[in-house]
């Protein structure tokens, strides 16, 4: 007999092998129709994986993650099956499942076109409708090099050689296309009924830009036409919302072609700057942070002696002087420590919080910029604790709550925390982990919230907590980090004395909130559609005039309004006042205040905020109460 244990803790007996369909059959034909594939003892297979032993089985459906991955993994094979169908010279490389969605690469001797991307939908919705059995079968590797050169699969072929003689693979039979996969896929196209093609790109042949350049075709897929719907609805209103869209249209910042990757921030955008930096620096001064301030230019030798040398060479920007090697500083840590490092540093000096707005440099690929938000010249709000073993808890749950705050300032409350824990590959002992991840996974029970564990995930020289922002349309966004670092001090020779007059090596701890100033605006800006809360907005208050006869009112109200700190601008141009407020308002200001003869003889004025709302006339006194408050309340 075999026995299959279900996730309920139930049992069934079987005596025979049978498959995972099978199974989902015996539990009841609502299951069996829905079931795409099973997970036995952890491991996803197909609806056909024969189950010839005690096992633990969950039958995975759409409503799964693991079941939309199949979704979208089956899609891309239908999404190749429909290429191959309509350019039968095409050649098919590797089609993986990525957030959202998928792509497929192709090697064809034209651009695919917008019209092609239509027809090859419209196939894809044609193979679909045919409901043909998803097949599985396998090769020695051998048997599938000749395989697929046979069928002058070139790339396919290439991929096969590489993996190891003596194995087998597996290929994936739909119709008459058949492709290279490990599986596991859904049991026929009938179950791919919600997607779209996305659009078209170029891509490099295995990401070496040596190689020949390929066609990218993106695609989303989903379980339901509603989630397809959702998806789409939220793509158009981020493009509303992009920052590259936004920075031009509000005169914020530009990416130039003679420094690539690198920010041009215009007046109105640097003052957004200026006010996160600010409210940063007070954060770092209100909890007990030293700003210091590095070198932007290190020697060599430092790089090696880190490690960064060895595996991150590729990355830094280098440069050569009187026969010395430097580098830009990718990051701060290093000259932390060197700083550190400078003067006797006793038990009694820790913690000791160092934090700087330290701009690095990291050679991002060209393909991988993304204006404001994945740039080759940064600003990070960079802190590092120097500690002991037994301060690591209590500076791990001020820092989580002081994050929480900072959030919640910008409009940020949903928070995704998430705990990466020792891989295989560390230094330090079992119990100096064991004392690390659990003063993390304390600090965060302290703050009362979930967290999800990614087992090995930390890095070589300790645990990490990670703390991504979903923002208005459910995107996630990893900003802050909070990472134990047992190594780094030991390599650069950093010491405290402790009471017992020892000499020992501190612990580090890397954190930051908003992480890089320039990808955190970019988040802001998205965040909020361009319309910056007040304490942010580069200008908070226009105030314009009806005729000629109140400009030397408006300049007094200006005056009034700037000397409260307040961003004030005037518009006294010979315009009507209608397409003065209709011009300011597509800018996205948080007030604009109209003047005419009645408010200049009152001492008033007619506020307008933000949406199109008419809030009437009021004593500029009312209105500087209101938007006091609404600064000091970040409203």
């Amino acid at each position: 007999m075999i026995s299959i244990q279900l996730p309920d803790g139930s049992r069934r007996e079987f005596p025979a092998p049978l498959t995972v369909g099978d199974v989902a059959a015996s539990i009841g034909a609502g299951l069996a129709k829905a079931a795409l594939g099973g997970k036995v003892d952890g491991k996803l297979v197909d609806l056909s994986h024969v189950i010839d032993h005690d096992v633990q089985l969950a039958i995975v459906t759409d409503k799964d993650a693991d079941g939309l991955d199949m979704i979208r993994h089956s899609t891309a094979h239908l999404l190749a099956y429909a290429v191959k169908e309509l350019y039968p010279d095409a050649q098919v490389t590797i089609g993986p499942v990525i957030e959202n969605g998928f792509y497929y690469d192709f090697a064809y001797k034209r651009p695919f076109t917008p019209e092609d991307l239509a027809a090859i939908e419209a196939k894809m919705t044609e193979l679909a409708k045919k409901d043909e059995k998803v097949q599985r079968r396998v090769l020695p590797r051998d048997e599938a090099v000749a395989h697929f050169k046979a069928m002058g699969e070139a790339y396919k072929a290439e991929i096969i050689e590489s993996i190891p003689a003596d194995q087998d693979v597996s290929l994936y039979a739909e119709g008459r296309f058949e492709d290279l996969c490990r599986g596991p896929h859904v049991p026929s196209t009938g179950k791919l009924k919600h997607f779209k093609l996305m659009k078209v790109a170029g891509a490099y042949w295995r990401g070496d830009h040596r190689n020949e350049m390929l066609q990218r075709v993106y695609g989303t897929a989903w379980a339901t036409k509603d989630d397809l719907q959702k998806y789409l609805t939220m793509l158009e209103e981020a493009e509303k919302r992009d920052h590259r869209k936004l920075g031009k249209e509000l005169d914020l910042f530009h990416i130039d072609e003679h420094a690539p990757g690198v920010v041009f921030w215009h007046p109105k955008g640097w003052t957004v700057w200026q006010e996160v930096e600010q409210y940063m620096r007070r954060v770092y001064r209100d909890n007990g942070y030293q700003e210091v301030k590095g070198p932007q230019l290190l020697d060599k030798t430092l790089w090696e002696a880190t490690g960064h040398w060895d595996k991150y060479r590729d990355n830094m920007f280098v440069t050569e002087s009187e026969k010395r090697d430097y580098a830009l500083k990718p990051m701060n840590c290093p000259g932390h420590i060197l700083i550190f490092k400078h003067g006797v540093k006793s038990y009694r000096d820790l913690p000791l919080r160092f934090g700087e707005f330290g701009q690095c440099h990291r050679n991002e690929p060209t393909g991988g910029l993304h204006g404001i938000m994945r740039v080759r010249g940064f600003t990070q709000d960079d802190g590092h604790i120097f500690c002991t073993e037994d301060q690591i808890l209590p500076e791990c749950i001020a820092y989580t709550a002081l994050l929480q705050k900072v959030y919640q300032d910008f409009g940020f409350t949903d928070i995704i925390y998430k705990v990466a824990t020792r891989p295989a590959a560390r230094i330090g002992s079992d119990e100096v982990w064991d004392k690390a991840e659990h003063a993390l996974m304390e600090s965060l029970r302290a703050a009362g919230v979930e967290f999800e564990i990614a087992p090995g995930d930390g890095a070589f020289y300790g645990p990490k907590i990670e703390y991504t922002l979903k923002d208005a349309l459910g995107r996630q966004w990893q900003c802050g980090t909070m990472q134990v670092d047992f190594s780094m001090p030991g390599r650069l020779g950093a010491e405290f004395v402790d009471e017992d007059g020892q000499h020992k090596h501190p612990v580090m701890l890397h954190r930051a909130i908003v992480g890089s100033l320039e990808r955190f605006i970019g988040i802001l800006i998205e965040q909020h559609a361009g319309a910056l809360p007040v304490w942010l907005a580069p200008t908070q208050v226009l105030v314009a005039n009806i005729t000629d006869s109140q400009a030397d009112y408006v300049a007094e109200i200006v005056k009034s309004l700037q000397k409260q700190g307040l961003r004030a601008q005037a518009d006294l141009r010979n315009e009507k006042i209608t397409y003065k407020i209709r011009q300011h308002s597509m800018q996205k200001l948080p007030y604009i205040l109209v003047v005419g003869d009645k408010e200049k003889a009152n001492g008033s004025v007619a506020v307008r905020a933000r949406g199109n709302q008419d809030l009437g006339v009021m004593p500029l006194q009312d209105f500087l109460d209101r938007i006091s408050a609404d600064i000091t309340n970040k409203v």
